[in-house]
């Protein structure tokens, strides 16, 4: 049986009708950047993630930059990073000119431990920016509280957890800002890039509307040095179709992660995702361990299964961050999750059949190699 890793044209057919529906729409308006598609995606999701405001961007890197000029952190600041993340964490803070200061992360989600933050705040840290990986949140009240003690700003890199909760509040809403991304890879993905910026502060809004539209909210009045990074009209209509199917699709997920965790829990060999107490995640990913992680990988292969790798080089190892691998002494267990880490299918696309197969292949793998 092929199981694909993601199919997004499958994901998409579903809506077919309505996302056809949509860009015509938005074709026949005649107005094709910040129109009323934005203004209303903006004005849903804002009040999906807690009738908070949000603000389209260009994609969710600009999302992150962005919530960090807003807080006027530049040059000579330090924001305190996971180890173990996508590296555009790791960027955003290195674009506005700040120092990304790398804390290690819990073994069993890959977030970062809160443990372990307090330690590495020096005079110079301004903010916080935990991401809830792979959908999964981040230890938020600890993290806030910790933030709260050392007057420092909390950011959310909240790229794939759109929907998830932890007891009862939506990430994205804990923080003074959260960074989405809608590339379309994610729980919700547009057609291409797209991102926003959700947080409660007005003048933090208003600061953003102004730096994605060159520095301006009037027409050639340019109050400060923006850029251009501006949520797309027709990504944005394609949006408001899928932010209508996302809760179902998101649970869809949880129960492909209720059938994974079923079926392999009883492999000793096998480190399955850990989930806080009181956390609702979205799976945008569902992240095994295995310290075979290689042959396991290359047997699901010849088996017909697509698995993929969250994230094999970490940023502290990429050659975008010449010397920062000197914080690998530090950062024992993202160096580890670096090499052991394994994405399994994961979407609404799949059928239980085909989580079905990927859970007796990974029971093959290890009995073949017992014996």
């Amino acid at each position: 049986m092929k199981v694909a890793f993601l199919d997004l044209h499958a994901v998409n057919a579903r809506h077919d009708a309505e996302i056809r529906a949509a860009m015509a729409a938005c074709l026949d308006s005649g107005w094709y950047v910040l129109g009323r598609q934005v203004q209303a995606f903006e004005a849903e999701f804002g009040a999906y993630c807690g009738s908070r405001r949000a603000l389209g961007v260009g994609n969710g890197l600009d999302a992150l930059t962005l919530s960090l000029r807003a807080l006027d952190i530049g040059p000579g600041d330090e924001v305190i990073v996971p180890g173990h993340t996508f590296i555009a964490t790791w960027l955003a803070v290195t674009a506005v000119g700040a120092d990304p200061v790398p804390v290690d992360v819990c073994e069993g989600s890959g977030n970062i431990d809160p443990s372990l933050i307090e330690a590495a705040i020096t005079p110079r840290t301004r903010a916080i920016m935990p991401v809830h990986l792979y959908g999964q949140p981040a230890d938020m009240p600890a993290i806030l509280g910790i933030a709260r003690r050392h007057g420092l700003a909390v950011v959310e890199d909240a790229a794939q957890a759109h929907g998830a909760m932890l007891a009862g509040q939506v990430c994205g809403s804990f923080g003074d800002l959260a960074g989405f991304s809608f590339y379309p890879g994610k729980n919700l993905g547009a057609l291409g890039d797209g991102g926003a910026v959700v947080c409660a502060d007005e003048l933090y809004a208003e600061r953003i509307e102004r730096l994605r539209n060159y520095g301006s909210r009037v027409r050639y009045q340019h109050e400060e040095l923006g850029c251009n990074s501006r949520l797309d009209e027709l990504q944005a209509a394609i949006l408001r179709v899928k932010l209508a199917h996302l809760n179902a699709d998101n649970q869809r997920r949880r129960d492909i992660a209720a059938r994974y965790v079923a079926g392999l829990s009883e492999l000793d060999r096998l480190g399955l995702p850990e989930v806080i107490p009181g956390a609702q995640p979205v799976w945008h990913l569902f992240v095994v361990r295995s310290s075979e992680r290689d042959a396991l990988q290359a047997y699901l292969a010849e088996q017909g299964i697509q698995t993929l790798i969250h994230y094999p080089t970490p940023p502290h190892r990429q050659p975008a961050y010449r010397g920062a691998a000197a914080s690998a002494a530090r950062l024992p267990v993202s160096e580890r999750l670096a090499s052991s880490v394994l994405s399994l299918p994961m979407g609404p696309h799949l059928d239980d059949a085909q989580v079905d197969w990927v859970v007796n292949v990974i029971h093959q793998f290890f009995e073949r190699r017992r014996s």
